[in-house]
């Protein structure tokens, strides 16, 4: 089976968007160290900050981390959904241009509501959102997104148009991935991404600040355990696991 990252960074030129946003961001990485990021693990492309390679944190996102408690293992952040009771994700022209990304969309939303949290998905544009995300396209075959703030989920999702020669499956379970770091969920194999993606050790950080375990599942990951792995086989079928099931009931 072949492993596949969410999210393709490695060989993207940095570059700067002005002081401004250099200012901003230099204070982003400061808040993530603070927080208990490895400095290795922490990103600039195209003028944004990502974590874990496919996570963008914003100043806001930052700063809340800043300000919780410790918690002692690492599976979703400290920034949750609040209030939030419809969720209207918005795919752009370009990403409907796409037939299986499309699709995926529609997937991956049915897999959410699927599971009558407090919550819905609806694809936009709809009326009566709580909160909206954009579904915009990017190169490659995984994806990126990002954590919530100020109770509200990252408001983009960016999905490789390289899914279009994969299968239904594989775009349903990208996009729901790329969705659970929209409200608040870390990679299930943070500690060790060489559980799902293979090859050397790859820590995305051990401190508590920022990511928690959810009470109810696993300690450990396994390859295949869970939708929130870094990587996926291109096998994947898109369906929860039932510690995706429990994370899910637990949080919302």
């Amino acid at each position: 089976m072949r492993k596949l990252s969410m999210a393709l960074l490695a060989g993207v030129a940095l570059v700067g968007c002005g002081l401004d946003t250099e200012t901003e961001n230099k204070e982003i990485v400061q808040n993530l160290v603070q927080a208990g990021f490895p400095a290795d693990d922490i990103q600039i492309v195209d003028g944004q900050v990502y974590v874990g390679r496919d996570a963008h944190v914003t100043l806001e996102a930052s700063q809340e981390m800043l300000q919780a408690d410790k918690g002692a293992e690492q599976y979703r952040t400290t920034n949750l959904m609040s209030g939030i009771t419809k969720i209207c994700i918005n795919p752009t022209s370009g990403f409907n241009s796409y037939s299986r990304l499309s699709a995926g969309l529609d997937a991956a939303i049915a897999n959410y509501n699927n599971l009558g949290l407090s919550f819905t998905m609806v694809r936009g544009p709809a009326t009566g959102c709580s909160a909206n995300i954009t579904a915009t396209t990017m190169s490659g075959a995984g994806g990126s997104a990002g954590f919530p703030s100020g109770g509200k989920p990252y408001g983009t999702i960016n999905i490789g148009t390289g899914l279009q020669s994969y299968s239904a499956g594989v775009n349903k379970h990208v996009i729901s991935h790329e969705l659970g770091h929209c409200i608040g969920f870390r990679h299930s194999d943070y500690y060790n991404r060489a559980i799902s993606c293979g090859g050397s050790a790859s820590n995305e950080g051990t401190a508590g600040v920022g990511a928690i375990l959810i009470p109810g599942t696993p300690s450990t990951a396994v390859s295949g355990g869970s939708v929130m792995n870094s990587c996926f086989s291109s096998s994947s079928t898109g369906t929860w696991t039932s510690s995706d099931v429990t994370a899910l009931n637990y949080l919302y």
